[in-house]
């Protein structure tokens, strides 16, 4: 589902959702300017920064997001949740990454379902 290099202290990571439910699962409307939660068992630390390359649901283009790490799910963490990180998009793409997750959750994202973070 991800892949990473690393080029010096630059991280580059490649993350695909190919439906609502995984968008809606990963998605953290809660942090400032957007966030995704990526699934993954690479080690980060908070605050490392991240270029991502976000595939979104069929589209063929994918979105050039620059992130900072804001949240960490260990492994073994309460509630058998899902190992991985949570990015923050930074202002770098004037929020064309969270208008375009939003738009594929029009009318969704006041549900109530478990997602990958709260």
């Amino acid at each position: 589902m991800d892949s990473e290099s690393q080029t010096g202290r630059q991280r580059i990571l490649s993350f695909a959702i190919k439906d609502k439910a995984a968008l809606y699962a990963s998605y953290m409307p809660f942090v400032r300017n957007g966030g995704l939660f990526i699934p993954t068992s690479k080690r980060y630390s908070l605050g490392d920064e991240l270029f991502l390359l976000l595939q979104l649901m069929d589209e063929k283009e994918r979105i050039p997001v620059a992130g900072t790490v804001v949240w960490i799910t260990p492994l073994g963490a309460e509630g058998n949740r899902q190992v991985g990180v949570g990015i923050q998009f930074t202002e770098q793409d004037k929020g064309d990454a969270r208008r375009k997750i939003e738009e594929y959750l029009a009318g969704g994202l006041e549900a109530d379902r478990p997602t990958h973070t709260m």
